[in-house]
């Protein structure tokens, strides 16, 4: 959030009763350290083993070859794969046509040559199957206009089809020649583990000048909020002193440990809003995890916005939420840590906290949000105060994370919990642990193709920081990948391609990276589940923690949908999906991009759902049994006027639509944002839309106008007083129905 109406200072002074006098963070400059030698030739030699070349033949010259329908005799399938550009392939004059060819036995395909006759699809997918009957998506087109095209593309199958979605003539879709490329063999096998890549600070204790690599990486770092720099601390086992480690934007910083006791900090790890004046509502992109930290004045300072987890920290004493001076901020997420002090969230607007053990909780502004953790204050919405407190987390599961195994490094792959409360260490129960040779390390200079070998070839993926652009998309198709992301590695998709699609299948693990928009419109950043896809992954689900997703700010970006969920039972556990409301690239057409977060799959579960800007709906659900805990949304600022956010009859899109058909749903603890800095005159009907039905229930759903930029009308549905005025106070509905 960037909130800057002096609207919000009455609810701030309102929190702040009793701010006690808290340390500020100098900031100190010194040389970086770089990778070293040895890194930069093992990226260098991992970079000469790239994918291989695609070959120029055509796999599917005179293969077998079927098709959904033809228009008549004269223009069969196999006229589509016989090398002859004046025989085609017709369909009869209807929409979801598809042609395809059996190429044998499995290939890997990297290109697919199309050439359109007039009656071409203007939507249409590249799909593989090893079956005929499971397909895998390797490249969607939208807004299509025919002719000779050549599609780069990263995939294996022994199927290969061509289906049309949307014609764009009267007629049906018609392809004079379909060619398919496939790997020419030469390539290198994949080789795990390896080193870190030059971005990766490994610490030990010995070191003498730790200080001053945190202190050279923050003065790069702290303002830098659109660069191109990731860094990513990690700490051996041990005790480290007199560490006043800040941290900026794109860095990262984690113990090496099994638990985070094994890593004892006797310092701080510090965010503070110095940069910009004392807000803290900019302060995104950063994280800190798995190590103890015991604050020099007894209490650390966290003062974060969005997309900046602390996850598996101890922290002996207190934690500090709020930037010095008490600014503006508007964070944040805290899950499976244990802070023995009090917790001060202060001038923080919103708060979700998962499974950790507090020793204290101070004071809230609108909403505070609490599942399974111990020493939580007691639900008080419905009283006029910020708290929702749910005694236990459904369903859980933490975040993988790197550590040292021994000498040697892995990746601790955490079991699922069911109704869980407090820490899940040091009994890390039922996890298992994985060697990094079992990972592919990426790297900068590596490729979407020498990515999607690796996952072919069975290899998990550790993604070192850098920014990686994509030429195609990245496809998990294997159950239990693991794809964890060190230091906000960054992937932007190219050519309008989508950035990653994970396959309808169990136990995929996203975790610990962002995905920017390209320049060139994709359809979605993220995909999970193909289309239609309803595979149960209820003893084996899907998981997606702290995987952010941008449009715009960095640069133009464009896409369709953000992040859509196919697939059934998947967990996702804190996100942030934001359309950039400042930053380069950033306009109502600049940037735009319709839907944030689309949930089409059953019994998914959201913790930690922050989702702002987007052009129509933020939220989309229309899958059956869904569950939201916690969501922090604004529109979009830059809305032109009401009628450009006008549809059937409603004024605004809402934050969280439930679609009309949906039977069964259920949310707690939901909070929208309105500040149309470009028209304050416009009154969104309402935050939240959902069917009346028995079996759809909303708890702590709220509203609030930033200092009088537009106005909503009710709260959920028509139900829920208006805002008004300046004053920045909520509109509040505790149950609906």
């Amino acid at each position: 959030m960037r909130y800057r109406s002096k609207g919000i200072a009455l609810a701030v002074a309102a929190a702040l009763l009793s701010a006690p006098a808290l340390l500020a963070p100098g900031a100190a400059a010194g040389p970086l350290a770089g990778g070293s030698a040895a890194a930069q030739a093992g990226q260098a030699t991992a970079v000469a083993n790239a994918a291989a070349a695609c070959s120029t033949s055509n796999a599917a010259q005179g293969k077998p070859a079927t098709a959904s329908s033809t228009e008549s005799a004269a223009f069969p399938a196999s006229a589509a794969f016989d090398g002859d550009t004046g025989t085609r392939w017709s369909s009869s004059f209807a929409d979801n046509q598809w042609v395809r060819v059996d190429l044998g036995t499995r290939q890997e395909i990297c290109g697919v040559d199309l050439r359109w006759e007039a009656a071409h699809a203007s939507v249409y997918e590249i799909q593989v199957s090893d079956d005929g009957a499971a397909w895998r998506t390797l490249h969607r087109v939208t807004n299509s206009t025919g002719g000779t095209v050549s599609h780069a593309v990263s995939g294996s199958g022994r199927y290969l089809r061509v289906l049309g979605e949307q014609r764009a003539t009267q007629w049906g879709v018609s392809l004079w020649e379909v060619a398919v490329h496939t790997g020419d063999g030469t390539t290198t096998p994949p080789q795990g583990g390896g080193d870190l890549g030059p971005n990766v600070h490994v610490l030990d204790p010995s070191m003498t000048n730790i200080q001053a690599q945190f202190d050279a990486a923050f003065a790069k770092m702290e303002a830098n909020q659109f660069g191109s720099e990731r860094y990513q601390f990690l700490f051996k086992p041990g005790t480290y002193n007199n560490l006043n480690a800040q941290i900026g934007f794109y860095t990262s910083v984690s113990g090496l440990g099994k638990n985070p006791d094994d890593v004892r900090l006797n310092g701080d790890i510090t965010v503070d809003a110095g940069w910009f004046n004392g807000n803290a509502t900019q302060n995104f992109w950063r994280s800190a995890e798995n190590l103890s930290i015991n604050p020099v004045n007894g209490t650390n300072r966290w003062a974060v916005a969005q997309a900046a987890p602390f996850r598996r920290i101890h922290v002996t004493g207190g934690l500090n939420l709020a930037p010095a001076g008490y600014g503006w901020a508007s964070g944040g997420y805290i899950a499976d840590s244990r802070i023995d002090g009090t917790v001060g969230p202060y001038s923080q607007q919103q708060w979700y906290t998962r499974e950790s053990s507090v020793g204290g909780w101070t004071n809230g502004v609108w909403n505070m949000t609490f599942t399974g953790v111990e020493g939580a204050p007691a639900t008080n919405f419905g009283n006029g105060g910020p708290y929702t407190t749910l005694q236990t987390t459904p369903i859980s599961r933490e975040k993988p994370f790197l550590y040292l195994d021994g000498d040697r490094y892995a990746v601790w792959n955490p079991a699922e919990r069911t109704d869980a409360r407090g820490v899940s260490w040091p009994a890390n129960a039922g996890g298992e642990s994985i060697p990094l040779t079992e990972f592919f390390v990426v790297k900068p200079g590596h490729t979407a193709s020498d990515i999607n070998a690796a996952l072919a070839a069975g290899m998990h993926l550790l993604i070192t920081p850098g920014v990686y652009h994509l030429d195609r998309t990245i496809q998990v198709t294997r159950p239990d990948t693991i794809v964890l992301g060190l230091g906000l590695a960054t992937l932007i998709p190219d050519g309008g391609v989508d950035a990653m699609h994970v396959a309808d299948v169990d136990g995929v693990r996203l975790a610990g990276f962002l995905v920017d928009a390209g320049a060139q419109k994709s359809e979605n950043l993220l995909r999970i589940g193909e289309p239609g896809a309803s595979a149960d992954h209820s003893d084996n689900r899907i998981t997606v923690q702290d995987v952010f997703a941008r449009v715009g700010g960095a640069g133009p970006g464009l896409v369709t949908n953000a992040v859509v969920v196919n697939s059934d039972d998947v967990l996702v556990d804190h996100t942030w999906i934001w359309r950039a409301d400042h930053g380069e690239g950033v306009g109502w057409e600049t940037n735009r991009s319709d839907y944030g977060f689309v949930v089409n799959g059953d019994d998914v579960l959201t913790t930690g759902l922050f989702v702002e800007h987007f052009n129509k709906y933020d939220v989309l659900w229309n899958g059956e049994r869904g569950r939201t805990i916690f969501l922090q949304n604004e529109k979009a600022y830059d809305a032109p006027n009401a009628a450009a956010i006008t549809h059937d009859g409603i004024v605004g899109y809402a934050a969280y639509k439930v679609a009309d058909h949906v039977q069964t749903h259920e949310a707690w603890a939901l909070g929208s944002y309105c500040n149309y800095t470009s028209d304050p005159s416009i009154v969104q009907h309402h935050g939240f839309q959902t069917p009346v039905r028995a079996g759809i229930k909303f708890h702590h759903v709220q509203v609030v106008s930033l200092g009088g930029m537009g106005q909503y009308r009710h709260v959920i549905n028509d139900t829920g007083a208006p805002t008004s005025g300046t004053s920045t106070i909520p509109s509040k509905v505790t149950e609906f129905p």
